[in-house]
């Protein structure tokens, strides 16, 4: 109680009395940091703050120390003993250098694709092409679908008896296993998630084509800059934030391709050819029970994640833009 009484004195305002006979209110220094934008704010961000803090940072340092041990999924974990044997263990085991050089070549060729293929989208889209709109609608129709809808989808299109595409392709007598050829699935996969999101790349390019005077394409003109000339020297580089900012979006979304497949292959387990460090992560936990090492999975899925978000976070604070 003394304790309660002596910090309400502290927080309440003081009166000096001037020379002149008037008065001076001065507030104390515990009045002034209560009275701080940071303390004002603190209903509207401490909670948010609180909530990501325990189940997001938290769970991952606990992921942290739990791939640390020999978990197995009962009882509890002993942390008694931490060692790195299960990063060790990753080191040797082929199915997890299958799944990296998977996941890699999903991640480079998704992303550099989408941002061509939405680059040229861009471009067209700029030049005011008739039924523009319509266009850009239906672009980007298919990044408003989740991705279960689009793994249905393509599931059905390429199914080897009555799908679509083999439909097509059975005119030239070649009908392909998409989804059970190891030669063939992951290019397949590729292109089904480059049809969903070339659409995002493309809106976040024409924003920044948009953004551009009309002026420099009319000098670029009087200079006798040709359009393909005008586009590779005076307008793409002008594209280079756009690019960044739409290729760190892309590669999350490449690392977080697991719903994708498994809802094309109905399960953790995708044909021979597409297991990437998502599917494998989840395979060790729930079928296998081998929770330690599915954490040390998810945790170097996580650095590579961070890896791409570090640098892009250091050049927008850089730049003043966080």
């Amino acid at each position: 109680m003394k304790r309660l009484v002596a910090f309400l004195r502290s927080i309440r305002d003081k009166r000096r009395v001037e020379t002149d006979g008037g008065t001076v209110t001065e507030r104390s220094s515990t009045r002034r940091w209560l009275d701080s934008d940071f303390v004002q704010s603190m209903p509207f961000w401490g909670p948010p703050l609180v909530l990501m803090g325990f189940f997001v940072y938290a769970a991952i340092g606990w992921n942290s120390l739990l791939s640390l041990t020999n978990y197995s999924g009962f009882g509890g974990p002993d942390y008694s003993n931490l060692t790195l044997s299960n990063y060790l263990r990753m080191l040797e085991d082929p199915a997890i250098w299958e799944a990296t050089r998977n996941t890699l070549v999903l991640l480079v060729v998704f992303t550099v694709a989408c941002l061509a293929l939405g680059l040229v989208l861009a471009i067209l889209l700029d030049r005011e092409i008739r039924f523009g709109r319509s266009f850009r609608t239906i672009y980007l129709l298919p990044f408003s679908l989740s991705f279960i809808v689009t793994a249905k989808f393509w599931q059905w299109m390429y199914n080897g008896d009555d799908g679509i595409i083999n439909q097509f392709f059975g005119l030239f007598g070649f009908s392909p296993n998409w989804l059970a050829d190891p030669r063939l699935v992951l290019g397949a996969v590729i292109v089904a998630l480059i049809w969903q999101f070339s659409g995002y790349a493309m809106v976040i390019y024409l924003a920044a084509l948009r953004s551009i005077p009309s002026e420099q394409y009319e000098a670029a003109r009087v200079d006798g800059a040709g359009t393909l000339r005008m586009y590779w020297r005076v307008i793409v580089p002008q594209l280079k934030p756009a690019m960044v900012s739409a290729t760190v979006t892309l590669v999350l979304f490449a690392l977080k391709a697991f719903d994708f497949l498994y809802a094309i292959f109905g399960g953790y387990r995708p044909r021979q050819g597409a297991d990437i460090l998502a599917t494998k992560m989840m395979r060790e936990g729930f079928n296998s029970n081998e929770w330690a090492y599915s954490s040390a999975i998810g945790l170097t899925l996580f650095v590579l994640s961070l890896a791409v978000i570090a640098p892009y976070l250091y050049t927008e604070y850089k730049r003043g833009n966080l």
